[in-house]
């Protein structure tokens, strides 16, 4: 099976979304129901994940976060085969979550601990009881934006030489394992992506620059798409109206827009350019 040029199974009948914070979790549950699968079995995170979920998939599993052995039993007993994360999981739990002996085991194996690694090894450990971890954007293909504008805003000659810039930071500190997001300004990189987030990372940008910055939004080279995806959702267009940014630009075909159409009139009504680009191994330009 083939869709927007990616090869997937066949729809499983059955589906175990590994549900984070935010609309993903929700809006991916909605979008596999209308796709076939039959039914949709969430895990969810005890104070992290939208109590909404309940009204969109067919059982919720609450549990606490960093109780890795009940998240194993609980998902190898569902005897479902194939899963998904969807869903963010702040970043400070890393720091200050209580965790069991066997989340200590699994972290004490790692050399780095972020996003990617964390949710590697917790990938082996579903694979080991026979789950399959599907990429993070399945069932949400058609919020993947080709290459072009987005909003009615085009980029100028000023924005899209911020974005040239944008894209080679992005993609050079991403394989760093520092983070997604980098904003410029008037050829001035004003901010990086860290271990604070992309909606603190654009404001403290709009701290240091004021209005007229351009954000850019780009997966690494090789990444695993199973996890960690670019997303980009209402709270950040929001974020982007505080600091007068003048324009968004994402990776085209490797970033989730949730809501898209929503995100698209907000950009119209913010007065802001968003677009989608191609970035190339070396950072791309626009």
């Amino acid at each position: 099976m083939e869709r927007n040029g990616l090869n997937y199974r066949d729809t499983p009948s059955r589906l175990l979304l590994i549900a984070g914070r935010g609309v993903y979790p929700l809006l991916l549950a909605e979008s596999a129901k209308s796709q076939g699968v039959g039914e949709v079995v969430a895990l969810a995170f005890k104070h992290e994940t939208d109590r909404a979920i309940e009204r969109y998939a067919d059982r919720v599993i609450w549990i606490s976060l960093g109780n890795l052995q009940r998240f194993l039993d609980t998902a190898g007993a569902l005897q479902i085969s194939d899963a998904v994360m969807a869903g963010l999981i702040r970043p400070r739990h890393l720091f200050f979550l209580r965790i069991d002996a066997r989340m200590v085991r699994l972290l004490s194996r790692l050399r780095q601990r972020n996003a990617e690694t964390i949710f590697g090894a917790v990938a082996a450990e579903l694979k080991a009881i026979g789950i399959d971890l599907l990429p993070a954007h399945r069932f949400m293909e058609q919020t993947m934006p080709d290459p072009g504008c987005l909003s009615r805003i085009t980029p100028d000659a000023r924005v899209a030489s911020d974005i040239a810039l944008g894209t080679r930071v992005a993609r050079f500190s991403s394989n760093l394992d520092i983070g997604q997001t980098v904003v410029v300004k008037n050829g001035t990189v004003l901010a990086v992506e860290a271990f604070e987030g992309t909606d603190r990372t654009i404001a403290r940008a709009g701290q240091l620059g004021g209005p007229g910055a351009v954000v850019v939004k780009a997966a690494k080279t090789g990444h695993d798409m199973r996890f960690d995806i670019p997303v980009v959702g209402e709270r950040t267009l929001k974020g982007l109206r505080r600091i007068g940014a003048a324009a968004l630009a994402v990776e085209a075909r490797r970033t989730i827009l949730l809501e898209r159409e929503k995100l698209i009139d907000m950009a119209n009504r913010f007065g802001l350019c968003f677009t989608a680009v191609e970035i190339d191994k070396e950072g791309g330009d626009y």
